[in-house]
């Protein structure tokens, strides 16, 4: 996969407004996920968010048509970038992220009509924005898998050919994860 990266994009909404205690499990768990993910075997990049701590935003946050906004304003949503499929669907699917997924119920809307993440090709050292995300994922909402947006199930390799996700490989990135997390700190 050399001289590509695999772009992804995560949107949900809250059953409810972000500050609402029904949404503590998310906020409380978010800084761990994180850790994790940016530790995480494949991991190449994040955008951060405007006016908050640690990465830098990739431009202005916009949201895709889907939203509807809860009277604060905001919902979840993610950009990261990957070296492979692989990597991404270990740490999306395996994991301390898995973890929160399976509680979304609890606090995440699951009466929608459109899809969880985006996944899509951009040359090595290309930083998607907001807006090219909100439009790839905007365009698997309409059109369903191509090779400009897909998901896991239907995935494309750079070249645009369909091509599956090595669940095998996958599952020992994940563990290579896990016991990256687990070992000590070397003391310095």
């Amino acid at each position: 996969m050399s001289g590509h990266w695999l772009a992804l994009y995560t949107f949900g909404q809250f059953r409810t407004r972000s500050d609402h205690p029904d949404v503590d499990p998310f906020h409380q768990s978010e800084p761990f996920v994180w850790a994790a993910m940016e530790r995480a075997e494949g991991f190449v990049a994040r955008s951060g968010y405007e006016d908050e701590p640690g990465p830098e935003s990739w431009g202005e946050q916009v949201f895709p048509k889907y939203w509807q906004d809860n009277g604060d304003g905001w919902a979840p949503s993610t950009i990261s970038l990957w070296q492979d499929l692989e990597s991404a669907l270990a740490a999306v699917y395996r994991g301390p992220h898995a973890a929160i997924l399976k509680k979304g119920p609890e606090f995440m809307r699951d009466d929608h009509a459109y899809p969880a993440y985006v996944l899509w090709w951009v040359p090595e050292s290309h930083q998607p924005d907001w807006v090219e995300a909100v439009e790839s994922f905007e365009r698997l909402g309409d059109a369903g898998p191509t090779p400009e947006a897909f998901t896991f199930k239907s995935a494309f390799d750079p070249a645009g050919k369909p091509t599956t996700v090595n669940g095998g490989v996958s599952k020992q990135i994940a563990e290579r994860n896990r016991t990256r997390a687990e070992a000590p700190k070397a003391v310095q």
